[in-house]
């Protein structure tokens, strides 16, 4: 075990010749002083999606809230969210009061508005929404309270070139949204 100091690194036995004495032992790699800047300049990241703004239960916001982050509301907000790019997260303690305008919307507490997404609308077991949808698709789970309309963005657009077969849908459709709505004709 102790023997193995007599032999250097590479295995063989050290020489009785004094022009070629032992080397003392160094690690492999060492570090350099300062290797960031050694390396070629790498281009900067895009920005993290996974960037989240959160309003926390305390706070209470009440006028036009704009952002170009996601944002999670477990809060108060009353007027208007605008998130066109980014989703949007009502927590189970937030409280919405507004118009909102985002990608994607997932709602776990109460909203009380018309929403307009782009991507989807969630309204989670403990989430309520009481307002009017346009959106391309809608998830709402068993426990979930929903009043208002729903208009699929997608579903309009396969209308058009749907023909004369999609005439007689609306007609049809329309008690079940009466009973949905509740205020329409």
């Amino acid at each position: 075990m102790w023997k193995r100091q007599d032999q250097p690194a590479g295995g063989q036995p050290a020489s009785s010749n004094p022009s070629n004495p032992p080397m003392p032992y160094e690690p492999p790699h060492p570090p350099t002083a300062s290797p960031i800047s050694e390396r070629a300049p790498q281009p900067e990241p895009e920005p993290r999606r996974n960037s989240v703004a959160h309003i926390g239960k305390s706070v209470r916001i009440k006028g036009e809230l704009t952002g170009s982050e996601d944002l999670y509301i477990d809060g108060q907000v009353e007027g208007v969210v605008q998130l066109k790019d980014y989703y949007l997260t009502v927590g189970p303690s937030g409280k919405v009061q507004a118009n909102v305008n985002a990608k994607k919307v997932m709602i776990h507490g109460s909203v009380r508005g018309n929403i307009c997404a782009s991507d989807s609308v969630t309204i989670g077991k403990t989430g309520s929404l009481i307002g009017d949808l346009i959106v391309a698709g809608v998830v709402i789970e068993d426990g979930a309270y929903f009043k208002g309309s729903i208009d699929i963005q997608k579903a309009a657009d396969s209308d058009k070139s749907g023909g004369n077969k999609k005439a007689n849908a609306p007609a049809q459709a329309q008690p079940q949204l009466a009973a949905v709505g509740g205020n329409r004709p």
